[in-house]
């Protein structure tokens, strides 16, 4: 990672690893298997609370996998007048009491928390699950407390991916 800092601008150049695994599954099947795993967030839920345990409490009980979907775009439909068939769908995944463990450091991490992911269908017919390496982006803050907790979403990641029996990168567990 190499940063240049001006006054007003800083570039920082990072590598990226895009993660894409193939699920072996039918589309509509994982997407199902994944929208279980990782249900819609609910602003009403969490809105005006007070109480920051709470909040934690509830996003526990809300996020069996840890993650919630806070965005969902159908890029089937979205595309089709084009005439393309693909199926694809993407997803804004996360959950904002990890992601309050780095923003306490840098606000600047929301560019990356949620985490972006994206469940296509190939050219082959084979359903994928594609993501960016969480650690990988944090760390690109040259802040090891917000370094860590990328280190962590990159466990969560692994174990949902474990939990929905597909292939678990290893880069994901080895970091």
């Amino acid at each position: 990672m190499t940063a240049i800092t001006t006054d007003r601008v800083q570039d920082v150049a990072r590598e990226v690893h895009r993660l894409t695994v193939d699920t072996g599954l039918p589309f509509e099947t994982f997407l199902e298997r994944y929208e279980r795993a990782v249900p819609p967030f609910e602003l009403a839920r969490y809105a005006d609370r007070g109480d920051w345990n709470a909040v934690l409490r509830a996003a526990a009980a809300d996020a069996p996998y840890d993650f919630m979907i806070f965005w969902k775009l159908d890029n089937t439909a979205l595309m089709r007048a084009s005439g393309d068939r693909w199926q694809s769908v993407q997803y804004l995944m996360g959950n904002h009491t990890i992601a309050q463990r780095m923003f306490h450091h840098d606000p600047g991490i929301l560019l990356y928390a949620p985490l972006r992911t994206t469940i296509y269908q190939d050219a082959t017919g084979a359903t994928r699950f594609s993501i960016d390496q969480p650690s990988a982006q944090f760390a690109s803050f040259g802040d090891p407390e917000i370094a860590a907790v990328g280190v962590e979403l990159d466990r969560k990641v692994a174990a949902l991916l474990d939990h929905l029996d597909v292939p678990v990168p290893e880069r994901l567990v080895s970091a």
